[in-house]
């Protein structure tokens, strides 16, 4: 007979009860159930690992099997289950309990008690007399052993003593009939009776006193693989999962963490309002969430180092779930950080199943086409949009007056709720970061979710018309009406890839780790002042000189942003190295080509501390702007900042596929200043392989492109500059705006001309305006003198391929036609 033997009463004569972690894996989930036999691979794969697992044993499904059939109980349950109706709650209710009472008796023996109680004596003797368990419910169906039953089933933490134990095993074992896991089983088509229990029982982690979360080896919004997701709060995780707090959150690059680089790619600071811990002094060991001071929140709950620790072991784990299923398996991973010890260890780990089966042949893009008055705003959960009718739920009372594609606010959801939510048009929380258990549903089920507003019980009103928005990056905003929005499906594999680069302008970290799933050849270009103005919003010599900031609100507001931080200097710096990060491990290893700022004055002075640092100009276009700044006494210390940053991304995150772009280089010399500062700073022109490009974007350039040539390694055409240079017009100025146009004969003679040069000096050429993706023919005009890349914004890279692929088509065939 097998371990995993029938429902029929029978007992070997050498009981296989209780099983050790180091004697189980992934091959033994008959006979322990898919949650346990991993709790042994994890416990064997992480034995020496400096993020470890904590030792247990488990109780076997034959356990719960033949103490079932020993107590004659089969018949009874199979009666008491016959005819069923889960439709019927009250019938349902009763049944249940009924059922867990049977369970509850047959599984009291003294031979499972004596095993339960010896194996537990072991386990102190390891731990020492401290020692508190968590108990922990495992299933497995007879006919289908890998079948999952996550979360139907209960558990039980911090267990002290050997009667304690016995009793939650026994609750347990009971919980396979709870409501949800008979109504579960009913709609999956399981029978009850070949459905079995295994226990586990595990030291107890003590994080409620230190900190708990939950990490992924995949990005949870996009589908992402390339980097670890970590999230973390204060005491135990459970306050993560229900979204009673907001988390912090880590992110990890997986490449260039393999090739040694350890570097935080980005965080983010959670709001960690409370601390879930058992009540002090409470025997029963009751849950109660303690308010988390100032000092807490303002503070990381984990340091780099910890992060950076909890990713290795990850990448770790996937790669061997990856190697055991034969195919890249992204894991959900639950962590915490023990308050005795300090360690950190692995709780338990899953296959992530949601982001994972993202459909990877075709690209669904929500966006805006109005605009609407933003009335609060969270972390987004999906990348969509819904419009619909408020409905607040406080209580579960609440949830019966629910209408299909009413979009659902509440201070956090329950497991309970996920009928409700099946059916909501958009979901909206006070509470939770994006692994809570809003979010996790949401993303199960494909519906917009913003999550950790804060305030979206008080701000929304019963009835009241939102549209909740996800597609922005990581910030969700609730608006308030009706706003229009459009919704685009790319068939990917329709996409004809040319033989020109096509690459895509990005300024949004928010938005990086989505478009790197198109086609494109990298980012073209990235604007390093988006990432200023809109992520940091800091002038850059604010940061450098807080005390000469002339403004007192400006001073206390960068204090505040700076919070977490040593100084605003460190503030910058870092957020900066994680924008300009996060795009180039979202393309690593295609290049990735980033832009120095380039503000105008007017809007260096709109930025925090700005005011005091900027002159005042009438035509800022043609001003202090692009390489004039950066080694000028004005801006030479916020241009070091930058310079910091940008060393950062490429040493400390290993971010090689980084170029630099100098923006609006007027002249020879000026080009020369520029690059000797970089140098000074760190970035020098061809050290680890750092390429350093240059804007053609003045006449200038053109004119003298042999002797930009000998100093920059390649140019990209800004052809909104340069028309407006070419043609004298003003591109900010609605007055003249008929007479900027990109097809004026001059105008394409100056991008005939820069490509020659370029060419000529064995120099990259490529074109950062959207130019040829709204004129078809400035396309096909590149395609034809040999431009190497285009780059344009990633609605327009589909347009855009199919032109220069029809333009490239269209040449080879005059070529042919000129051989005969």
């Amino acid at each position: 007979m097998s371990a995993a033997g029938p429902l029929d009463g029978r007992v070997t004569p050498a009981p296989d009860y209780i099983r050790w972690f180091d004697s189980l894996g992934l091959d033994d989930i008959p006979l322990v159930g898919g949650k346990t036999a991993s709790l042994g691979e994890l416990y064997r794969l992480l034995a020496t690992a400096k993020v470890g697992m904590p030792n247990g044993f488990a109780i076997t499904a034959r356990a719960y099997r033949d103490a079932l059939g020993a107590a004659g109980a089969l018949e009874p349950l199979r009666s008491l289950l016959a005819g069923l109706d889960i439709t019927d709650v009250q019938d349902l209710a009763r049944r249940a309990e009924a059922a867990r009472a049977i369970v509850y008796a047959a599984t009291g023996g003294d031979a499972l008690r004596r095993g339960i109680s010896a194996a537990f004596r072991t386990l102190r003797a390891q731990y020492g007399p401290g020692l508190t368990v968590a108990v922990r419910s495992s299933a497995t169906a007879e006919d289908l052993p890998t079948a999952s039953f996550a979360g139907q089933h209960d558990s039980f933490l911090h267990i002290r003593d050997e009667a304690g134990l016995v009793e939650a095993c026994r609750r347990c074992f009971a919980s396979i009939f709870t409501d949800r896991a008979i109504a579960y089983r009913v709609n999956n088509g399981f029978d009850h009776l070949k459905v079995a229990l295994s226990v586990a029982v595990m030291k107890m982690v003590r994080s409620d006193d230190a900190a708990s979360g939950v990490a992924f080896t995949i990005d949870t919004e996009t589908g992402f693989r390339d980097v670890v997701f970590i999230t973390g709060a204060y005491g135990l995780g459970e306050n993560i999962v229900q979204g009673r707090v907001g988390p912090d959150e880590f992110y990890v690059h997986k490449p260039t963490l393999k090739q040694g680089f350890r570097a935080v790619l980005r965080r983010s600071l959670g709001t960690k309002e409370t601390r879930l811990a058992h009540r002090r002094g409470d025997p029963a060991g009751a849950l109660h969430a303690y308010r988390t001071s100032r000092a807490e929140r303002a503070r990381y709950c984990l340091t780099d180092d910890e992060v950076l620790d909890l990713a290795d072991v990850c990448v770790r784990i996937e790669d061997h779930y990856s190697q055991r299923a034969g195919r890249p398996t992204p894991m959900d991973i639950e962590w915490a950080r023990d308050g005795g010890d300090g360690r950190l260890y692995v709780l338990q780990a899953r296959p992530e199943t949601v982001s994972a089966r993202r459909d990877a042949v075709a690209f669904e893009t929500y966006r805006l086409t109005g605009k609407g008055v933003a009335i609060t705003s969270g972390r987004a959960v999906g990348e969509k949009i819904a419009s619909g009718r408020v409905r607040l739920i406080r209580g579960p009372a609440d949830l019966k007056a629910f209408r299909p594609g009413e979009v659902l606010v509440a201070p956090s959801t329950s497991p309970d709720w996920q009928t409700v939510m099946k059916v909501a048009g958009a979901i909206i929380t006070d509470q939770g970061g994006r692994t809570c258990h809003a979010a996790i549903v949401a993303r199960e089920l494909g519906v917009p979710a913003v999550v950790g507003t804060g305030d979206a019980m008080a701000r929304l009103t019963a009835g009241q018309v939102v549209t909740v928005s996800c597609a922005e990056g990581d910030t969700g905003l609730v608006y308030e009406g009706e706003v229009p929005f459009a919704v685009e499906r790319l068939a990917l594999a329709s996409i004809p890839r040319p033989r020109t680069e096509i690459m895509v302008n990005l300024a949004q970290p928010d938005l990086a780790f989505r478009t790197a799933l198109l086609p494109s050849d990298g980012v073209g270009l990235a604007r390093l002042e988006f990432i200023i103005g809109e992520q940091i919003g800091i002038h850059p010599m604010a940061a450098a000189h807080p005390d000469r900031v002339s403004s007192a609100s400006d001073r206390q507001a960068i204090v505040r942003r700076a919070r977490g931080d040593a100084s605003p200097r460190d503030h910058f710096v870092r957020r900066l190295a994680e924008g300009v990060g996060v795009i180039a491990a979202a393309f690593h290893p295609r290049p990735v080509i980033v832009r120095l700022s380039d503000f105008k004055t007017n809007e260096y002075a709109r930025l925090l501390g700005g005011a005091a640092f900027e002159p005042i100009e009438e035509n800022p276009m043609l001003g202090f702007r692009g390489a004039a700044r950066y080694a000028h006494p004005r801006y030479a210390d916020g241009f070091a900042l930058e310079c910091e940053a940008l060393r950062h991304v490429r040493n400390v995150m290993g971010m090689t596929n980084l170029k630099i772009m100098v923006p609006f280089c007027r002249r020879v010399e000026e080009a020369e200043r520029v690059l000797a500062a970089m140098a000074a700073h760190g970035l020098k022109r061809g050290d680890n392989g750092l390429e350093v490009f240059v804007m053609c974007e003045i006449p200038n350039n053109v004119i003298q492109i042999d002797a930009f040539a000998s100093l920059f390694d390649g140019f990209s055409i800004g052809s909104n500059d340069l028309t407006q240079l070419v043609l004298g017009v003003d591109r900010d100025s609605e007055a003249v705006a008929f007479d900027f146009d990109e097809r004026d004969p001059g105008v394409l003679e100056m991008l005939r001309l820069a490509v020659e040069g370029a060419k000529r000096n064995g120099r990259h050429v490529g074109i950062c305006g959207e130019a040829p993706a709204t004129y078809p023919e400035i396309a096909a005009f590149l395609t034809g003198i040999g431009i190497d890349s285009i780059s344009v914004n990633p609605s327009s890279l589909a347009r855009t391929m199919t032109i220069v692929s029809e333009a490239e088509a269209a040449l080879a065939g005059t070529a042919q036609g000129s051989d005969c």
